[in-house]
């Protein structure tokens, strides 16, 4: 249950799903606003305080939910973003994440794992926020610099865009040169999900992170799979 009353914001325009879900997340204890559209949802995030982090519908009757994500990030607004949707394939997976996502769920969900991806997100937000304890603030290999305090990160010199959850795995495998990690451990400490991860979340990330950053993704230098065991980064290549 949120201890400090977290403001987030539900942007679905399905009202009978919108007003589920904003009774069961303020029985958690979170202050939730519900906006229909997208337009009503920017409106909100100029006005407002602020938000921890947003549920975001995909299906939106002004603009879609990838569209509206992608605006958020191109603008400097790393809020959490929960995507949710009712297409299933992997590209929407992927397209959704590559939009900026966080995380992504598709409908129907269980209430319970939908509480707890919130819940990871902003554990997540608050451990970044909070300085993490002892962490790395620059990764530099080959030809990819990225600094994890400005989110400005670079490949031959040409700034490449990566979402807060693509940058936390990155920073966790840079703290853990040469480590076989698996998908269960990489959920726990990057997710902060136990028991409602899905492996394969983790190889759509892995998948994205050698898009950008390899030079030839189809066979990776630095990010490396592991049968039966994970990954690992091995910064020398």
């Amino acid at each position: 249950m949120s201890q400090d009353g977290e403001r987030l914001l539900v942007v679905e325009d399905e009202a009978h799903l919108a007003a589920g879900l904003k009774l069961n997340l303020e029985l958690e204890g979170y202050r939730v606003d519900v906006a229909p559209t997208a337009r009503e949802a920017g409106q909100r995030l100029l006005s407002s305080e602020g938000y921890d982090a947003l549920v975001l519908d995909v299906m939106l009757p002004d603009m879609n939910g990838f569209e509206f994500c992608s605006h958020l990030r191109e603008s400097g607004n790393f809020v959490p973003v929960l995507m949710l949707t009712a297409r299933a394939s992997a590209d929407d997976r992927v397209r959704g994440l590559e939009a900026g996502a966080d995380d992504y769920l598709v409908k129907p969900f269980e209430l319970t794992e939908l509480l707890a991806r919130v819940r990871s997100m902003l554990r997540r937000r608050n451990w970044e926020r909070d300085g993490g304890g002892r962490r790395q603030a620059l990764l530099e290999f080959d030809h990819v610099r990225a600094d994890f305090d400005t989110h400005e990160v670079t490949v031959r010199g040409q700034p490449v865009k990566l979402t807060q959850l693509e940058l936390d795995l990155l920073r966790y495998f840079a703290e853990n040169p040469g480590r076989v990690l698996s998908r269960k451990e990489l959920l726990e400490k990057v997710w902060k999900l136990r028991n409602y991860g899905e492996a394969r979340t983790v190889d759509n990330f892995i998948s994205r992170l050698r898009r950008v950053l390899e030079p030839h993704p189809k066979t990776p230098r630095y990010f490396l799979s592991v049968r039966g065991a994970g990954y690992r980064f091995l910064p020398d290549g």
